[in-house]
């Protein structure tokens, strides 16, 4: 018998409290954030779905790990067991770690960028974009064209347009593209998963033209399980064998261990190329560390390398995606516009759509990410056009593509309970939604001014 209630498979050992505030202090919060969910205290935060991004919980075996951890300068047992279980995933013989996704992320592009060189992706996410975009390198997004439409249920809705691919390749000339870069799952796309298929014709264009081809693979295993029940051909495959498939297409990877690894910190880059490799440690050692631990102590490695095991569980990912489908279905009955089909770590929500009176230089995100910590303490995040929207010469908003707000679900933190009640608050957004208002920026800084800007309401 299939039953309705979601099933945690695992047993909570340690709690952590949350303080519950009122909408009067929780008003009061919001003003003192500048009205930036970024900037509140977490205390003062009842449901944190900011990101999914260090913020799980470990397991028995990840904090037994640490225990063990080796914390030996260089060639440590830590970083034996790590490498040891990157190599066996990926399949990549030049592995570098790193203190999370984002120094991965400096070190490649940081080597392979430049004024006059780009990078394509499906959808580069925000410290990708910055991180290229800060050597004076172009960074181009072709999600597949029905990525657009929000409400359209296409199983791979976070493919990379291959047809514009090869344009891009005729238009900039293969010379000056550093690198390809496919994101799995497509977060800034809405947590939409990539298919095998699709990487596949990604690889053999790059293959074609020599280009660089690089996985974005922090929700890789999430990525497996779409694979698993929605592509042909897979249903019999392991999630983690077809992870390992994925990986054989590309030249290397870059993975935030905060992800799919259930780590509280830490990352990785992997790669086939000897030379690129080298070149890339040398600015590892120079800005994170020595080659066998860049950045991470040996604790945290092992808590990586287990949970890098423990990812691919098939009860945890029947679990994972089976929870955060039902806080979107649930959404969704009541008539909240989202993405559809709902992603793996997150539900994306329209807010252009949900506040039609806000036009896009008020924020219309912004202005929901308020009200749902003003409404009910939930911490969430824009993104949009404060995210992602940029100026003209004349200092005129050039509006992101889409004006969402994503709900990141930690990964074994919150309980059907929690969930439960998030739906309850969105009734509450729903009948005050006419009177949300917009926002205009007072303070922004000049890279990732999402992470610290300062608003006020109109």
């Amino acid at each position: 018998m299939k039953y309705k209630t979601i099933f945690e498979p695992f047993k909570i050992k340690s709690v952590e409290p949350i303080r519950l505030t009122s909408q009067r202090q929780r008003e009061h919060h919001l003003h003192r954030a500048h009205f930036n969910p970024f900037l509140l205290h977490s205390s003062d935060v009842m449901i944190d779905f900011l990101t999914d991004s260090g913020t799980s919980a470990m397991s028995a075996a990840q904090w037994s790990a640490i225990m063990s951890g080796d914390e030996s300068y260089a060639g440590a047992r830590s970083w034996q067991r790590l490498e040891a279980e990157i190599h066996d995933l990926t399949g990549y013989p030049h592995i570098l770690p790193t203190h999370q996704g984002r120094a991965a992320e400096r070190i490649l592009y940081g080597y392979l960028g430049g004024k006059g060189k780009i990078f394509i992706s499906n959808t580069h996410f925000d410290t990708t974009r910055a991180n290229i975009e800060f050597t004076g390198a172009t960074a181009i997004d072709i999600p597949m064209p029905e990525s657009a439409m929000i409400a359209f249920d296409h199983p791979f809705k976070g493919n990379m347009d291959t047809e514009k691919l090869e344009s891009l390749i005729q238009t900039y000339g293969a010379q000056n593209i550093s690198a390809v870069i496919l994101t799995v799952t497509n977060n800034s796309g809405g947590g939409q998963p990539v298919s095998m298929h699709n990487a596949k014709e990604v690889a053999s264009i790059c293959k074609k033209h020599k280009l660089l081809f690089i996985l974005d693979c922090c929700r890789i295993a999430e990525n497996s399980y779409f694979i698993r029940h929605r592509e042909v051909g897979f249903r019999n495959k392991s999630y983690r064998s077809i992870a390992q498939q994925m990986f054989a297409l590309a030249d290397g990877c870059i993975m935030s261990a905060k992800k799919d690894a259930f780590a509280n910190i830490g990352g990785f880059l992997a790669l086939k190329n000897k030379a690129l490799a080298e070149a890339c440690t040398n600015l590892l050692i120079i800005t994170e560390g020595f080659a066998t631990y860049g950045g991470l102590a040996g604790r945290d490695m092992d808590a990586i390398a287990v949970g890098l095991r423990e990812i691919f569980d098939p009860d945890y990912l029947h679990y994972r995606i089976t929870s955060t489908t039902y806080l979107g279905e649930h959404l969704h009955k009541k008539g909240i516009p989202l993405i559809m089909p709902v992603g793996g770590h997150a539900v994306y929500i329209d807010a252009q759509k949900l506040y039609p009176q806000i036009p896009v230089n008020e924020y219309p995100g912004q202005a929901l990410v308020c009200e749902l910590y003003l409404r009910g303490g939930i911490r969430s995040v824009e993104i949009g056009s404060v995210m992602f929207g940029k100026y003209d010469k004349r200092g005129k908003l050039i509006p992101a593509p889409k004006e969402l707000v994503r709900l990141a679900i930690p990964r074994r933190v919150y309980t059907q309970s929690h969930i439960d009640y998030v739906v309850e608050v969105f009734d509450e957004i729903i009948r005050t939604k006419e009177n949300a208002r917009g926002l205009r920026i007072t303070y922004e800084s000049e890279l990732l001014r999402h992470f610290t800007a300062h608003f006020e309401q109109l």
